[in-house]
């Protein structure tokens, strides 16, 4: 695949891309029941946030649910399925976005990367981290760099015996270095999560 003679042309990133199976980025089309998923997903154990999806999903006979059916869901149902207050409120508000403003693939498929973090990040509940991990994630985008995941800066910080003291240097030096793995900086993520993973 294309994106591993470039990475590889990195010495230290060489070692994983080479030693893992080539990744092929999906595109989905349900933006709003992705980033809902994103929602309910934060601080929980990946593990944990499956069980609360499929019981997400069970309210609606098993189906992704339209916008309007999330904000018709009483919050004491979603709170029922393991949502705290918090997240109840910011998934609705991410129907509500829906309904309002739209986030249909057509739509996003016009905008730049940061066109699209602008455009989303009014919802509250949505933050930068979610909005890159739906750009890698939902929407294909091959060169997302997630500079704030810690995944991304523990493995970093490891491979390239990063000094992780200071947040705000170590974070420019992730930058720098991630600048020559453009245009395919998602994969290189994949990689460095994997690897911090399976060590």
């Amino acid at each position: 695949m294309e994106y591993i003679a470039h990475l590889s042309k990195d010495k230290k990133l060489k070692k994983l891309v080479e030693h893992c199976e080539p990744h092929q980025i999906k595109i989905r089309k349900n933006i709003c029941t992705y980033l809902c998923a994103s929602i309910m997903s934060q601080q929980l154990s990946t593990k944990v946030a499956a069980v609360i999806y499929k019981r997400f999903l069970a309210l609606y006979g098993g189906k992704q649910p339209k916008p309007q059916q999330i904000l018709d869901t009483p919050d004491l149902t979603l709170r029922g399925i393991g949502l705290s207050n918090a997240k109840v409120q910011y998934v609705k508000n991410v129907a509500r976005f829906e309904i309002e403003f739209g986030m249909g693939l057509p739509k996003l498929k016009k905008m730049s990367n940061e066109e699209i973090v602008e455009y989303l990040i009014v919802i509250k509940g949505v933050g930068r981290w979610t909005i890159e991990m739906l750009l890698m994630f939902a929407l294909g985008r091959e060169d997302v760099f997630a500079v704030d995941d810690l995944g991304i800066q523990q493995a970093m910080t490891k491979l390239y015996k990063l000094d992780a003291t200071d947040k705000k240097q170590m974070q420019e030096e992730m930058k720098r270095i991630s600048a020559k793995w453009s245009p395919y900086r998602t994969y290189a993520c994949v990689h460095l999560w994997q690897w911090k993973d399976n060590g």
